[in-house]
This record gives structure tokens, C-alpha cells and sequence, in this order.
């Protein structure tokens, strides 16, 4: 009820004011901006390649009419013909032969009507073309494809939490020479642009016999100065007495770092955990650069293999966006208020 009377809330008391025509102007327009895109990516994953290439494009997806004829193995498309006097009719193709087409009318199958290409137009109706989505499970390897995503995604994230919290730890609670410096370094790498560590990362990966293997996109990503900011920012805001406590108790420092730190930091891990998800499971250069083998691709590398010279799959690649774009966004919808909640407490406290 408070959602509803947010978004009914006016600033007239009786009537709408023109302020408040504005503003739902705006928000309306924001709207087309954001989602537009989304229903038309969707709407067209189930068009046909025929209705892809279509001009003027519509936006739900509309395909030619087909019946099955008696005595036809696959059903036939359906034209809106018309006749020598004057009128139209809706008739299935049998076959074509230059500019002349054979129609059949399925009341009437021994009755064979011909006549030109030109005075024809298909018959559409609403359909799904659901086998641009069924095709990719049968005829492509997208299990295989899937399975590496998730491996790579669920690993990295763990590894970059781990990896992460450690360091923000010892950078947030340990006093040593030099951690200032330490933490600075670390920051400083974020003024590198990813272009120029490709190469060397490559040269590392390849000494290390890891070429084409799912952990080659894996290791090079699991330290990220920005989560070792944000961690070591929230970590800042818990008071030191409580491992001060710990340490009176003969806890090791293991021990206070799993079973403290990290449960205190929850919210902070749950934000870099979705920034994580979101950065593995988009990443697309990497990958292309250290994976070669078919096998070995990602969902990204196999929406890249739709991309022909010549010839463009589109119907396949825009229903693998669209697989691709679904678990992503499911995981931010339902997540996304751990993100203004854990910045605003790295930052803010």
C-alpha cells in the first residue's frame, strides 16, 4: 500500500497539477528508455529469421500462416491470393515454378488454382518461433557452454571474496611498516587501463601451462582493487576491541577473521559478490583471448560464434541474449538492495 500511494501521490489535491503531468512524463519516457530495448530483444527472439529481415520491422512476432494439405508430408504456407474476379482467397502453396505459383484449396484437394507471385501476400498470424530456443539445446553444445559460465562465475567469486577479505583484513586491523603505501599501490592499479596487463597476463598463463583451461580466465581476476577498498572500508567501521577480545580468549587469527570479520562484513561481501557475478559472467575479451577450444567456451565466446563473415544467425543469436541476460538479471533484481546498503556503509561510516 505505501508503494501504491507512492507512485499515486500528487501535488494537487483534487486534480493533477501540471508539475505532476511532468513528472510522470518524464518517468514514462525514462521508462521507454531502459526497458524499450529489453521488449524488443525479448519480442524478437522469437520472430523467425524470415520475420527478422522484415521492413518495416514489428514488434511482436508475427510469422506466415502455414496448414497441413492432405497428402503433404509438411504443411504449407498460406497466401492471400487474388482472383480473376476481383475477389481473395486464403489457399496453401503447393509448389512454385518461376513467377507462377499452384495453390490447392483443403476443401477441395483435387482442385488446383494457379496464378502469378505478384498477386499474392502472405498470411500471417501471432507465433512463437519457441525453436529458436529449442534448436540451441539440440543442435549446440549450450550445456557445455552453460556449465563453463557457472563454473567460472561461482569460482571467481569465491576466490575473489577470500581473496579480498584477507587483504582488506590485514590492511584494515594489522599495524605494519609500509600499509599505507601497500593500500595506495593497490588503489593506484585502477589508473591502469585492462588493455595493457592483456599481454603480460597472457605471457603468465601460458608459462604456467594453463592455455585454454576454464582456471586461466579464473586466476588473473581474483584480486580486484576495488573490493579490497570497499571491504577494508567497512572493516574500518568495527572496533578493534571485539579481536582484542578474541585474542583474550587464545582465538587464532584465523579463527577471528572467519568467525568474525567475515560474518560482520556481510553486507559488504554480498555487494561484492553481485559486482563479481556481474564481472565474470559478462567478461568476454579475456576469455576470447586465452580459450580456443570450442569445448572451453563460454556463453559470451558462443553468442561470438553467431557472428559469421557472411551469414548471421540472428534469430539463434538474439534467443542466446536473451539465456544469457536472464540469470544476470534475475540475480540483480533480488539482490540489488544489498548494493545501495553496503555502499552507503563502506562509504558513508
Amino acid at each position: 500500500m505505501k508503494l501504491l500511494s507512492f507512485f499515486t501521490a500528487t501535488r494537487g489535491r483534487r486534480k493533477l497539477d501540471w508539475t505532476d503531468w511532468l513528472t510522470y512524463a518524464y518517468l514514462l519516457f525514462g521508462l521507454f528508455l531502459m526497458f524499450g530495448p529489453v521488449l524488443w530483444l525479448v519480442a524478437s527472439s522469437f520472430k523467425t529469421e524470415a520475420a527478422l529481415s522484415e521492413f518495416p520491422p514489428s514488434l511482436l512476432p508475427y510469422g506466415q500462416k502455414v496448414i497441413s494439405v492432405p497428402g503433404e508430408s509438411k504443411p504449407k504456407p498460406v497466401y492471400r491470393v487474388k482472383m480473376a474476379d476481383g475477389t481473395t482467397r486464403d489457399l496453401p502453396e503447393l509448389r512454385r515454378l518461376g513467377l507462377t505459383a499452384t495453390y490447392v484449396d483443403p476443401a477441395k484437394p483435387d482442385e488446383m488454382i494457379r496464378g502469378n507471385i505478384n498477386d499474392r501476400e502472405p498470411v500471417k498470424e501471432f507465433r512463437l518461433a519457441t525453436e529458436n530456443y529449442t534448436d540451441l539445446v539440440s543442435k549446440l553444445n549450450f550445456g557445455t557452454y552453460l556449465w563453463n559460465s557457472v563454473f567460472i562465475t561461482v569460482v571467481a567469486t569465491l576466490l575473489t571474496l577470500l581473496f579480498n577479505s584477507m587483504a582488506a583484513f590485514a590492511l584494515s586491523k594489522y599495524q605494519f611498516r609500509g600499509r599505507s603505501g601497500v593500500f595506495l599501490l593497490i588503489i593506484a592499479t585502477l589508473m591502469v587501463p585492462p588493455a595493457i596487463v592483456l599481454v603480460p597476463n597472457f605471457l603468465v598463463i601460458t608459462k604456467l601451462g594453463l592455455l585454454n583451461s576454464l582456471w586461466a580466465v579464473i586466476w588473473p581476476a581474483v584480486a580486484t582493487p576495488t573490493g579490497v577498498f570497499m571491504l577494508r572500508q567497512y572493516m574500518l567501521t568495527i572496533p578493534d576491541e571485539l579481536l582484542e577480545a578474541a585474542r583474550m580468549d587464545h582465538a587464532s587469527e584465523w579463527q577471528i577473521y572467519w568467525r568474525i570479520m567475515l560474518p560482520l562484513t556481510a553486507p559488504a561481501l554480498a555487494v561484492l559478490a553481485i559486482f563479481s557475478v556481474m564481472w565474470r559472467w559478462n567478461d568476454f575479451l579475456w576469455p576470447l583471448i586465452v580459450l580456443s577450444k570450442d569445448e572451453k567456451f563460454t556463453l559470451q565466446l558462443a553468442l561470438n560464434s553467431f557472428q559469421g563473415d557472411l551469414v548471421t544467425q540472428w534469430n539463434y543469436l538474439l534467443a542466446m541474449t536473451v539465456i544469457t541476460l536472464l540469470p544476470i538479471t534475475i540475480i540483480f533484481a533480488f539482490l540489488q538492495k544489498y548494493i545501495t546498503q553496503g555502499i552507503a556503509s563502506a562509504g558513508v561510516k
